[in-house]
């Protein structure tokens, strides 16, 4: 049975990408919504910290819970979503283009991003993310063939994650994250709509399974104005000596 702080989150959620709850609104307090759903104020906190990791609003001390609007798409830093997932919940028209799909030996600039021998074959795949009609980010993903076997064009366009954790059953755990801010590259110039951006927001993605195995390597350019990339961090407790 599903956890009810889910349900709630989910229900939530869904209002916001409906226009129940419009953006730079504020929701009912934890109070009028622990009364709304009958539950406990710590069932709706675990809900409102959720939709607060995904994007859909911001704490505010002494205000509450500001609706963002989801039209400026936001990437959580220590979360794991593929663009698939994303895309699902932004509402407005998303799609992938796979611009090349080749399976190659690694060689050694990428055999060292995956740690793996420079004569270990790899999927090599280019992928351009369409938002309401504009191309905004290009994926360069370099996966393991051993790691994750029978990869096509058509699972790649659709979701590879998708394929590994349904058809392969893999379970992708974690993944370590690197970012900077270049100026775009001629292939970035040819790919994505930058006319009038003079910078590109690179997310260097190294994804491992479960047994800490890494199996890809992705090199992710971002359209910085589509985008403001959100983390939830918290100070330890420190004692002075």
């Amino acid at each position: 049975m599903q956890k009810k702080y889910l349900s709630i989150y989910e229900e939530i959620s869904k209002q916001i990408q409906e226009g129940h709850y419009p953006p730079k609104t504020i929701l009912p307090s934890e109070n009028e919504f622990a009364e709304m759903y009958h539950t406990s104020r710590e069932t709706i906190r675990k809900a409102l910290n959720l939709l607060a990791q995904n994007g859909f609003i911001q704490k505010i001390r002494g205000k509450g819970s500001l609706v963002l609007d989801l039209k400026r798409h936001q990437f959580p830093i220590s979360g794991l979503i593929s663009f698939k997932e994303l895309a699902e919940n932004m509402g407005g028209k998303a799609k992938t283009t796979v611009e090349e799909f080749n399976l190659e030996l690694a060689g050694r600039e990428i055999a060292r991003e995956l740690n793996v021998e420079d004569n270990e074959k790899v999927w090599k795949v280019k992928r351009v993310r369409h938002i309401d009609e504009e191309r905004v980010i290009l994926d360069k993903d370099f996966l393991v063939e051993r790691h994750v076997p029978g990869l096509s064009r058509e699972k790649c366009e659709n979701s590879i994650f998708e394929y590994i954790e349904g058809q392969l059953e893999k379970k992708i755990s974690f993944a370590k994250k690197e970012f900077t801010v270049e100026e775009p590259s001629a292939e970035d110039r040819k790919l994505l709509d930058m006319e009038g951006f003079n910078a590109i927001v690179i997310v260097k993605n190294y994804i491992y399974f479960d047994d800490a195995t890494l199996f890809q390597y992705t090199e992710s350019r971002h359209r910085p104005d589509k985008f403001r990339f959100v983390d939830f961090a918290r100070r330890m407790d420190t004692h002075s000596v």
